[in-house]
């Protein structure tokens, strides 16, 4: 049986993993999943990537780590995703994964020269953001989570920009119509994006960034899960139709 393959790339600050789990609990519990209906590759350890035959759609998880660090897993990792291409599998990659998704089809990934973008953000729809299949059900604006000190400094050449704000002009792209990027947190909520803020206070400080006013940015909402729930039905449309 074809499940969803959750492609973990790193894991979240320790401490925080008791109250709300890792990276894929964080992506499970958004979609409503039932855990028995997706595996996880924890490919950042250095595990076995699956046979194509068994993966429905993948997920790409945020790190702590740099696209730029040019790991030997991520590098084996790329190698693999460009295999999947022909095969058309559905693809979601998650702010690390996004800059993966985009160093691997031959994007430019390095530190956003403005630095880091953290909090509840608002970001926008391109008109090809409008027309997208996944994208396209959002209003003209909405609300992300977002946490990245990394950015797609460049697109790849097949990739069609989808969203972006005043920051980041690269928030979310589609390539070949089945590989999807986006910058900012679908799988957060308010609370873990609290978190992160927390987590990272005194590097922001000393950044000169206003940490009140960032914390005061932060604010529920629904765009994320509907993102995610989203994207696993295009996928099954997609599966079906084959």
């Amino acid at each position: 049986m074809q499940k969803l393959v959750i492609i973990k790339a790193g894991s979240t600050f320790p401490s925080l993993i008791p109250q709300q789990g890792d990276f894929e609990d964080f992506i499970i519990r958004q979609i409503d999943l039932d855990r028995r209906d997706v595996v996880v590759v924890k490919a950042f350890e250095g595990e076995a990537l699956p046979a194509l035959e068994n993966v429905a759609s993948i997920i790409i998880t945020g790190s702590h780590g740099m696209v730029t660090d040019q790991e030997e897993w991520m590098l084996s990792l790329a190698k693999w995703l460009r295999t999947t291409v022909e095969a058309k599998i559905p693809i979601l990659g998650i702010c690390y994964g996004h800059q993966l998704l985009a160093y691997t089809f031959g994007g430019i990934v390095d530190y956003h020269p403005r630095g880091i973008e953290i909090g509840t953000v608002s970001i926008e729809l391109t008109a090809e953001g409008h027309k997208d299949p996944l994208l396209g059900q959002m209003p003209s604006s909405f609300k992300g989570h977002v946490t990245h000190a990394q950015t797609v400094l460049q697109l790849p050449p097949d990739a069609t920009l989808l969203a972006r704000n005043d920051f980041e002009g690269h928030h979310a792209f589609v390539i070949f119509e089945h590989i999807w990027g986006l910058q900012f947190h679908p799988e957060f909520t308010a609370d873990i994006t609290y978190a992160y803020v927390e987590k990272q206070r005194e590097k922001l400080l000393s950044q000169g960034r206003d940490v009140d006013a960032i914390i005061t940015s932060i604010e529920d909402h629904d765009y994320g899960r509907q993102l995610l729930q989203r994207f696993l039905a295009l996928a099954h449309d997609k599966n079906s139709a084959k």
